[in-house]
């Protein structure tokens, strides 16, 4: 066994922390508020507003777009912890290009990782992203299969 697989295996044998609390159902509510605004509330009580007109709330594919960034980064922070990485900032900065016509899907989204901190390097922030994206980010394997997605990052 090489030491990437042996590194792969330590970090999904410890995964069973927050990867293992998944609920294999998800529910929520949203609820009509007013004109176009809707409060979404998750099984365990978070809130989030939903609003066509973004006065009130994010609209629906923002929170999409930060639920891929979420995903990512949560993945990335943990894995990159179990490699005894010291993380002092980590930031995503997302973008996502949507269809012009119904269904305004979107259809690329780019990512920029900016991370500062110890014993972080190329080597690990590539096998981190290629982890999260290629096993266990589930909002990005929720999405279009034809959605061209890309993460780049700057270690400071």
């Amino acid at each position: 066994m090489s030491g990437r697989e042996k590194d792969t295996d330590s970090l999904e044998d410890s995964l069973e922390g927050y990867k293992g609390k998944i609920h294999p159902v998800n529910k929520g509510s949203l609820t009509w508020d007013k004109d176009l605004i809707f409060l979404g509330r998750t099984q365990r009580g978070y809130e989030i507003d939903f609003d066509a007109q973004a006065q009130w709330g994010c609209i629906p594919t923002e929170s999409l777009l930060m639920s891929v960034a979420g995903c990512l980064a949560i993945d990335c922070v943990s894995f990159l912890q179990k490699m005894k990485c010291v993380i002092t900032k980590f930031k995503i900065d997302i973008s996502g290009e949507r269809n012009p016509t119904p269904p305004q899907f979107y259809t690329k989204i780019d990512m920029a990782i900016r991370i500062s901190g110890e014993h972080i390097t190329p080597r690990k922030m590539d096998r981190v992203i290629a982890l999260s994206q290629d096993k266990y980010c589930s909002v990005y394997h929720s999405l279009r299969k034809d959605i061209e997605v890309t993460v780049s990052y700057i270690i400071e």
